[in-house]
């Protein structure tokens, strides 16, 4: 369950990562207000948005799937005989 969360909290967090970075490269203080206006926050929360999507919609596409068919767990000869896949 915490994997489905970083992973896209991860993807939505890399363009403000990056910004503080390139802030950093410049020499200037990435944690000063003047380099977080609104118009660059709102820019970045939709590039990071965009990333989120996009990651896990390719995430979705390439995750492993499983073959076989489900049996789901039943009774037999008074025994509780697990699920599994066949």
């Amino acid at each position: 369950m915490l994997r489905a969360l970083l992973e896209p909290l991860a993807l939505f967090l890399s363009p403000f990562i990056v910004f503080a970075i390139y802030l950093v490269v410049r020499a200037r203080y990435p944690l000063a207000i003047e380099h977080w206006s609104r118009g660059r926050v709102s820019v970045l929360t939709l590039i990071g948005l965009f990333i989120a999507v996009l990651g896990m919609f390719i995430f979705g596409l390439n995750a492993p799937r499983g073959h076989g068919v489900y049996v789901p767990a039943h009774i037999e000869n008074g025994a509780l005989v697990p699920g599994r896949i066949e």
